[in-house]
């Protein structure tokens, strides 16, 4: 019998252990949570990771085959585009990766620890290839090609667009100037020259009155001599009508007739006002910076665009990048107008050489004194010194062209070593396989012509001939680069039926 007032031992461990078990019940309960609760945040962000990573993994694979460029194509081989199809596949990944229907017998052996569910996705912000007048599209194809190109070329293209704007070969007409002075010389043409004066003489004669008076009488009448202006250049000016293209390439036939409708493209919409547009902030470059950027465009274009001498298979036009500096819808079009303007850029390189030649403008001299001499004109010897030293340099920028379509090199600025013709030569020119071996190959010339080219006019047919070139693969008829994507940031709310509720953003670029 127990005493009165004595607890049994028992009874103290039992509320001993009472109050233990409601303590480790309580620290078991709070880790189960606490671990509940990292977990779903934890899963909310690797399921929004994957997710984006699986977006971002469906960049369009004809673009990176032709042109090396990562893009989401938000039509996904469809005619709709826009932001809900990207928010619609981003949905997917995230709920199937939340999901269990792809477990083995989920039902019997698993149980949803955490029960998420995706409560709410936006694309807050994306970045379209075309955005900042198609700034975007150059900046990833800088990336693309920068790490191939070594800096010693941008130097020498320097250079070289230091020479051409010092001696403005880019600016001076030379056709021009020598069709005044042609004018000048056709004037003296039918102009009635006095060759000898009229002759008269004194005599006496008597009169019928017996008288002996003097009269004077004519001899000769005076003789006048109709010159006949014969300009030696006429033949090179037959030429010069025909186009430089026609004088330089033998088998024109051969030359590519592609054509493109331009208004169906990218730059139309962009004048128009009717693209699409992104809303990633705008990237700040410096000067410096810039022209960099230029340059390594620039080259991304000769890399990756065919020319003439360099056609590829597959593409929109065969010469593209004629199209960039010329920006007409054919290709013969765009070739003879990339020709003769290298022609009147060699016509003034040409011109300047021969003008500071003291050699050769005193056997243009020479030579015009004796035609004007032959002519009767001798005051039309210094017009016919002008329009012969402008028709050499001519004939000299046509076997420049040859060598240059050939695939050989010509310098910017010629010397004694490098020029060609003699001027008897440059007055008959024929077709020579001679090659130049010193100076600036065609592609050279190219940089060039697209260093003098607006950047934004250079960049939209850029963009023209990328989204050409895809629409010819199967399945894009409709592509738009302005439904292009290079990056994106997306709001996601995820939530649990254990009350939990998290809130992520994120940023994908390639």
């Amino acid at each position: 019998m127990r005493e009165k007032g004595v607890v049994s031992s028992s009874g103290y461990l039992t509320v001993y252990l009472a109050l233990i078990m409601a303590i480790l019940l309580s620290l078991y309960l709070a880790l189960i949570e606490g671990a509940r609760s990292n977990a779903f945040r934890l899963e909310a962000e690797i399921v929004t990771d994957i997710g984006m990573n699986s977006v971002m993994a469906e960049y369009h694979r004809e673009l990176y085959r032709q042109y090396n460029l990562f893009a989401i194509d938000t039509s996904y081989g469809t005619a709709q585009t826009g932001r809900s199809n990207v928010e619609a596949h981003l949905e997917e990944y995230i709920k199937r990766n939340m999901s269990y229907e792809d477990v083995l017998l989920d039902w019997l052996f698993y149980r949803d620890f955490l029960a998420m569910s995706l409560k709410e996705l936006e694309l807050t912000r994306v970045s379209n290839l075309t955005d900042e007048k198609g700034a975007v599209f150059r900046r990833r194809a800088v990336e693309a090609i920068q790490d191939d190109v070594g800096i010693t070329l941008m130097e020498s293209l320097a250079e070289w667009m230091k020479t051409v704007t010092e001696y403005r070969l880019n600016e001076r007409d030379i056709a021009k100037e020598k069709s005044e002075i042609d004018t000048k010389i056709q004037e003296y043409d039918d102009m009635e020259i006095l060759v000898a004066e009229e002759k008269w003489d004194m005599v006496q004669e008597q009169t019928p009155d017996g008288k002996i008076v003097a009269k004077r009488v004519k001899v000769s009448d005076a003789e006048y001599h109709t010159v006949e202006i014969e300009n030696p250049t006429d033949g090179l000016e037959e030429i010069r009508k025909k186009g430089s293209l026609y004088a330089v390439v033998e088998n024109s036939e051969q030359l590519s007739e592609k054509s493109i409708f331009l208004d169906n493209l990218v730059a139309a919409r962009m004048n128009a006002g009717t693209i699409n547009q992104g809303n990633w902030s705008r990237v700040e470059v410096s000067e410096a910076e810039m022209l960099t950027e230029r340059f390594f465009f620039q080259e991304y274009l000769l890399k990756y665009m065919s020319r003439y001498g360099c056609e590829k298979e597959n593409k929109a036009l065969q010469y593209q990048m004629e199209y960039l500096v010329s920006g007409k819808d054919s290709d013969l079009d765009n070739l003879y107008n990339a020709v003769s303007t290298l022609c009147a850029i060699r016509e003034v390189a040409n011109t300047v050489y021969l003008f500071a030649d003291e050699e050769k403008c005193n056997l243009a001299g020479a030579m015009a004194t004796v035609l004007a001499t032959l002519m009767m004109v001798p005051e039309v010897a210094d017009l016919l010194k002008v329009t012969l030293l402008f028709g050499w340099a001519y004939a000299e920028s046509l076997y420049d062209l040859e060598v240059l379509l050939e695939g050989g090199r010509v310098p910017l600025l010629k010397d004694d070593n490098t020029w060609h013709y003699d001027l008897e030569s440059a007055l008959n020119p024929s077709s020579t396989s001679v090659r130049g071996e010193i100076g600036l190959s065609y592609e050279d010339y190219l940089r060039i012509l697209m260093s003098l080219t607006d950047l934004n006019t250079l960049t939209a047919r850029a963009l023209n001939m990328v989204e050409a070139d895809i629409r010819q693969t199967p399945g894009n008829g409709a592509f738009r680069l302005d439904a292009c994507y290079d990056c994106i940031e997306a709001y996601i709310e995820i939530e649990s039926t254990f009350g939990y509720q998290y809130e992520i953003t994120r940023q994908k670029k390639y």
